[in-house]
């Protein structure tokens, strides 16, 4: 009793090195529903074709989000269920911008029994941080325009060429 007494200070420092330790793993699996890494989200993408959930709004989804991904924002979750039940035993892989949207969004979706979701963690920075591709509507838009401006200058080229084979013959 006399040694817990006089070396209290470095008994508490063990303990609290102990948990510090123990903490990530606690961290992995948070409210029951698995944290991926932004390479691991890929694999599971790959490998178990997992349905990508966006739970941000409107403006950052259209500034950028991971390749068809369906966008339901975290306000609405609840009142749009029933368009993800079709996936409610399927893999889900549910992102956000940075994690925390997308965790209580995983809350929702177990409380209505959904069985296999993970959450990205870090959300869409991390994703982007790790060089993994985005698509955004504008880039989309843009490239839209572009192929439609190449179409219409190809078309006016080949108009003009015809005009001027049936001013020779």
């Amino acid at each position: 009793m006399e040694f817990i007494k006089s070396n209290i200070w470095l008994i508490g420092l063990a303990i609290g090195s102990g948990f510090m330790l123990l903490l990530p793993y606690f961290k992995k699996s948070a409210g029951g529903v698995p944290n991926l890494s932004p390479t691991e989200a890929v694999t599971l993408i790959n490998r178990s074709n997992a349905f990508v959930l966006d739970v941000r709004d409107d403006a950052e989804f259209a500034s950028g989000h991971i390749a068809d991904a369906t966008h339901i924002p975290v306000g609405s979750l609840a009142t749009r269920l029933g368009e993800l039940k079709k996936y409610q035993n399927k893999t889900i892989l549910v992102n956000c911008q940075r994690g925390m949207r997308s965790a209580k969004a995983c809350d929702i979706l177990r409380k209505a029994e959904f069985t296999q979701l993970h959450n990205l963690q870090g959300g869409l920075n991390a994703w982007v941080e790790a060089k993994l591709p985005v698509v955004s509507k504008t880039a989309a838009s843009k490239a839209g325009v572009a192929k439609t401006t190449a179409k219409k200058s190809a078309s006016s080229k080949k108009a003009a060429n015809d005009d001027a084979e049936n001013e020779v013959s």
